[in-house]
């Protein structure tokens, strides 16, 4: 069974959610495989300035840092209150590509890797953009420095980032965080939408385990 968690490095929710994710997928990580997919919240081709979002973000983010129990860093916070001297025009496809190339190395490190690209946002002011930005993790990875640059800027894997953003779109994902279980290739289950706490995360997944094994005792005697 896979869990997939339809997330964006952009969204301040996520980042909030990082924490309860990052606990479940230790708790799970016998019964489920876990998928990571990017959902594309800020199109490229639609990408403005900062300033176009920090004033929402900078009133946004204090639910974040209440309801999660998170903080936002400094040198991010920078960004939101100085918009009209930083230089970032946020864009999804970048820290999606980046996770693909991530995803190929480090298959069963996916939950982990895309809590380091929030933290690198949203913690340490990085700009997801710049491919820079991934430098630091590459390492921690055992990905090789030359071939991430050369795989960033393929357009093989802006395809299959873009991939990942019609999945998400297919599998009707409004909103993030996101996270769904596919049982088997027709059957999907709603474990959360938007911001949920570990333990109420964790009371539907056994929930959800519990009626599935009461189906299956009926179908197999």
């Amino acid at each position: 069974m896979t869990i997939y968690y339809c997330y964006d490095a952009h969204c301040g929710w996520c980042y909030g959610f990082s924490k309860v994710i990052s606990r479940f997928a230790v708790q799970y990580q016998n019964q489920f495989h876990f998928e990571v997919l990017s959902g594309g919240m800020i199109p490229k081709e639609s990408a403005r300035p900062i300033k176009a979002m920090a004033g929402y973000i900078g009133e946004a983010y204090h639910r974040v840092e209440e309801l999660a129990g998170v903080k936002f860093g400094a040198d991010y916070l920078w960004h939101i209150q100085n918009p009209d001297d930083s230089d970032w025009v946020p864009e999804s496809l970048t820290p999606a590509i980046a996770l693909c190339i991530f995803k190929e190395y480090q298959p069963e490190q996916q939950i982990a890797i895309a809590a380091d690209f929030q933290k690198a946002l949203f913690e340490e002011g990085r700009d997801l953009s710049d491919g820079e930005a991934y430098r630091h993790l590459l390492e921690q990875y055992n990905i090789p420095v030359d071939a991430f640059y050369e795989m960033l800027k393929d357009p093989a894997y802006a395809e299959k980032a873009r991939y990942e953003f019609a999945l998400c779109a297919q599998l009707e994902v409004t909103g993030f965080p996101k996270l769904l279980l596919q049982v088997n290739d027709t059957k999907f289950y709603l474990v959360a939408e938007g911001y949920t706490p570990y333990d109420t995360l964790t009371a539907r997944i056994e929930k959800i385990l519990q009626e599935l094994s009461a189906t299956n005792q009926v179908t197999t005697h």
